[in-house]
């Protein structure tokens, strides 16, 4: 079979991971071009499309698309409203855009969806049909595949798991809300719960490694932390298990990597919370890609 090539543009909070990736999954080139919140909505597309030329000169064959991961609500390579991060960025027809720059075909889908495409293409859930993909970071991102294809919902402004409602009239979140399962089990509400205990503000002396670290050796303040965070995560989670009985759970983010204990923790809470019959095929695993799922779910679509 002849090999393809595709770009992916993975948009993160602080850089463009830009790559070419063959059919194989083999990510053959990659830089980062660095962003930061005071670039305009033109500056940005300028990086891309100057990201996009960079890559295509280092491909090796003809490039057969580009997709690009953008943090927001994607309706039809439609920008309607950008992360944080990215606020410049409304009603953006960013594919017709780019494509009219690179004469190439253009997929813009949201960033949390192209991980989750990553791994069902060549990570933690190929092979599957159905699946939850959770990002558990400095807030939480998810996305659904649902019989092997991605679900947004409703012209796909749906799938933001993390805004799943753990407790009514709870603590406010991000996106306006209050009780969500970001506010309770993000590694950011992990670290604030720490510093509380410690009766101290949050500071970088705190963060997900210290806490990781401190709860395998036992310090008291830790393992009330970590346990609170994996009550609330496995509640979450059992939500999403008894709605959509996945055949893998896949967590990912840098405290995925804490531990083999962590997804050990995850998946005995989630068994004990769930309708059983519900979870009876279900396994959780951590991401498998890391910081490559999002190019390569990029790309996914172009390289089949």
């Amino acid at each position: 079979m002849k090999t393809s090539y595709a770009i992916g543009i993975d948009i993160g909070g602080s850089g463009l991971k830009c790559g070419v990736v063959d059919s194989n999954g083999t990510l053959l080139y990659h830089f980062i071009f660095p962003i930061d919140q005071t670039y305009s909505q033109g500056e940005v597309i300028a990086l891309i499309v100057a990201a996009i030329r960079k890559c295509a000169a280092q491909a090796p064959g003809m490039i057969s698309g580009v997709g690009i991961g953008f943090p927001g609500i994607v309706q039809n390579n439609v920008i309607i409203g950008g992360g944080d991060n990215l606020p410049d960025f409304k009603d953006v027809d960013l594919g017709a855009q780019i494509s009219a720059s690179t004469h190439l075909e253009v997929i813009v889908d949201n960033d949390v969806n192209m991980m989750a495409l990553g791994e069902l293409r060549y990570g933690a859930a190929a092979g599957c049909s159905d699946v939850v993909f959770l990002t558990v970071g400095t807030g939480i991102g998810g996305s659904l595949i649902i019989n092997g294809e991605p679900y947004g919902g409703y012209q796909n402004r749906g799938g933001e798991l993390g805004h799943l409602t753990i407790n009514h009239g709870g603590k406010s979140c991000a996106c306006g809300g209050t009780g969500c399962l970001e506010a309770y089990a993000s590694v950011s509400a992990l670290i604030s719960r720490y510093a509380e205990l410690h009766e101290a503000e949050v500071s970088d002396e705190f963060n997900g490694k210290l806490i990781v670290s401190n709860y395998l050796a036992g310090e008291p303040h830790a393992l009330k932390a970590m346990q609170e965070h994996l009550d609330y995560l496995s509640t979450g989670i059992a939500g999403l298990v008894n709605i959509f009985s996945p055949q893998k759970i896949v967590i990912g983010g840098g405290i995925s990597e804490a531990g083999s204990f962590y997804i050990e923790e995850i998946t005995h809470r989630v068994r004990q919370k769930a309708i059983p019959v519900c979870a009876a095929d279900m396994v959780v695993v951590a991401a498998a890609l890391g910081n490559r799922a999002g190019l390569l779910g990029c790309t996914a679509l172009f390289t089949n």
